[in-house]
């Protein structure tokens, strides 16, 4: 596929979009495909609302190969891991995760990143498909002394989300993995298919992401999807995605994250460990923490009146306070929600705002987080 692309100087170019190895698998589906971060990528299926539905409900199955997987090696891994980012990585032990920010000197957020401890010298980072080239340089400037293998090219990577995750994938491998615990992941042959298999996600349900190589990325999608079939286990695409992550309050990088954010100003400060000792921003986050945020991200819920969508404008009357960045009608909820930056002091649960809906000032209020939760 090529999409059209205006540069900076006017011209007019055709840019070749990337694909993932299942691409052909999403073809033969139907799925509506679209350019995201380079690449051409099912958005959706059966339609975003069954979809997400499937996954809060049974489960579904996302591609996400187009994220990027890079390994860190060697004696100082360890040591320069945990200077680029802001998570205390030698709390790992061998076979967990951990929820990261890459960081920028002055505190901005580089990227957030999953990182995985196989070995005491041997981690593997996966990073966001828009960032991964920025993500992959800024390593390289400041882990000199580590090893750093860009490996996004062989692996691809399936996400099965929902409730039945583990009672679908029991069905395919010998390993126990009622066993396996939050953010921790084992190696697991699952349907002939040499994975590393973790507990994680980005849908707010339990579920599974599963590496493998590029080459047996097909055939394990399709064994998975043969597995849950009778059980209404099908594809989601990253329509549901999104939704999904909305309403668990998941931060999604260039809405909620960006270089001009802070963790503080994010609801991250739980991720910044300043007791671990010095890294490339400690200094900076100490004296952000000591100050206090300028603006901090809230959620939003707007009663009636319409959908609060990226950029739309925050508003105390007629003044700006600040600025949606992300907005849906929600489907488990069926309200509109959305997530913001405020000021401080309209911060607060129960805070009447209004945003700005094409023109119109729509009363909204600030509303705790996650706006969902999965049952027990």
């Amino acid at each position: 596929m090529e999409v059209v692309d205006e540069g900076s100087d006017g011209r007019v170019a055709r840019v070749s979009l990337l694909r993932t190895p299942l691409f052909e698998a999403h073809r033969a589906a139907g799925a509506r495909l679209v350019e995201f971060a380079g690449w051409e990528m099912p958005v959706q299926y059966e339609g975003i609302m069954a979809e997400h539905a499937m996954v809060r409900e049974r489960a579904g199955l996302f591609d996400v190969s187009h994220m990027g997987q890079v390994e860190v090696r060697g004696p100082r891994a360890l040591e320069r891991l945990q200077w680029v980012t802001a998570n205390d990585v030698s709390l790992l032990a061998d076979g967990r995760a951990q929820y990261s920010l890459l960081l920028a000197p002055d505190g901005g957020i580089v990227d957030d990143i999953i990182i995985y401890r196989q070995q005491a010298d041997r981690f593997l980072v996966c990073v966001n498909a828009s960032n991964r080239e920025a993500d992959v340089a800024h390593m390289r400037e400041h882990c000199a002394g580590a090893d750093l293998v860009d490996r996004s090219d062989e692996f691809a990577l399936l996400a099965l989300q929902g409730p039945r995750a583990t009672e679908v994938l029991g069905e395919l491998t010998d390993t126990e993995l009622s066993e396996v615990s939050s953010f921790a992941f084992v190696d697991a042959t699952v349907a002939g298919v040499s994975c590393l298999a973790a507990r994680t996600g980005y849908t707010g349900e339990d579920g599974w992401e599963l590496y493998c190589s590029a080459a047996s990325g097909p055939a394990l999608w399709a064994a998975i999807l043969d597995a849950g079939r009778d059980q209404g286990v099908g594809p989601a695409g990253l329509g549901a995605r999104d939704t999904l992550r909305l309403e668990a309050a998941l931060p999604l990088y260039g809405h909620e994250l960006s270089l001009e954010v802070q963790p503080f100003e994010a609801r991250l400060g739980w991720v910044v460990k300043l007791d671990k000792g010095d890294s490339i921003a400690s200094a900076a986050l100490r004296q952000a923490r000591e100050r206090g945020p300028e603006r901090k991200l809230v959620g939003i819920e707007v009663p009636k009146g319409g959908i609060a969508r990226q950029d739309h404008a925050l508003l105390d009357g007629d003044r700006r306070i600040g600025t949606v960045t992300s907005g849906t009608r929600s489907p488990s909820l069926g309200k509109a929600i959305g997530l913001g930056y405020v000021e401080p002091q309209l911060s607060r649960v129960g805070s009447e705002i209004a945003v700005e809906i094409r023109g119109r000032k729509v009363p909204a209020r600030v509303v705790a987080l996650p706006f969902y939760r999965r049952p027990d």
